[in-house]
């Protein structure tokens, strides 16, 4: 069984067990995931409009952490003008627990 949920403006992919890097989620312990798009049991799959009202998705919060830093540098040729900047993303780590679909 999988489902399709959206979280940080993002949508992903999600079976039980697994381990999923997402924006960072200001929640510490155990997190409910009410924006499923989809879900699918192998046979029978079922489509929100946006979301579907009687499905779950339960994970826990393992880490919340900053991702790789990346690089912006801008230059203007001719015109001395350099400017280099770091960012670093903060991003969570979630264990998909349960994919609860009630009804």
């Amino acid at each position: 069984m999988y489902a399709i949920i959206e979280t940080g403006g993002k949508q992903y992919r999600v079976t039980e067990g697994v381990n999923l890097k997402v924006e960072k989620l200001e929640a510490t312990g155990e997190v409910v995931f009410d924006r499923v798009l989809m879900v699918s049991d192998g046979e029978k799959a079922t489509f929100g409009t946006p979301y579907l009202d009687n499905v779950k998705v339960i994970a826990d919060v393992l880490e919340t952490k900053k991702a790789r830093k990346v690089l912006v540098f801008k230059k203007k040729p001719r015109k001395g003008f350099k400017r280099l900047r770091g960012h670093r993303q903060l991003y969570t780590t979630v264990r998909i627990k349960n994919i609860q679909v009630s009804g």
